[in-house]
């Protein structure tokens, strides 16, 4: 039966198969998660993110979808990268939110991934408000 363990903590410091990267839709890094997963994995992670951007994503990846790329130096295998919603109060954007979480763990299901870590999705810059999120 899967497990669900609440851990607070960094993300790029979990030894897990794959962790999600709460992503901007051009995967060229950023702040927050995204640009800590991006720091700490390397060069590689950035690579692979210009590959799929030229090859399957070039206008970006749209929200609420979810790709893999390596976990370059990261104790993590792989890294979803998957782009959250922005928050809007006059807006019910929670089913592009819950879209992030199915789209991460149908690729994390195609990599073979057992243990995944995820990030609060949208909950930083994006203003999704924490309890909303989960």
């Amino acid at each position: 039966m899967p497990r669900i363990v609440l851990v607070e903590g960094d993300i790029t410091e979990q030894h897990v198969d794959a962790v999600v990267n709460a992503a901007n839709s051009t995967l060229m890094g950023g702040g927050g998660v995204d640009g800590a997963i991006h720091r700490r994995g390397g060069p590689a992670i950035l690579a692979e993110c210009k590959e799929i951007r030229s090859k399957d994503w070039p206008d970006g990846l749209p929200t609420g979808r979810a790709v893999a790329t390596t976990g370059g130096e990261l104790p993590a295998r792989w890294v979803i990268h998957t782009v959250g919603p922005v928050y809007a109060k006059s807006e019910d954007r929670s089913s592009l939110l819950a879209s992030c979480h199915r789209e991460s763990l149908r690729v994390a299901d195609q990599l073979g991934a057992v243990t995944v870590a995820f990030p609060a999705i949208s909950t930083g810059v994006y203003g999704y408000p924490i309890d909303e999120a989960a």
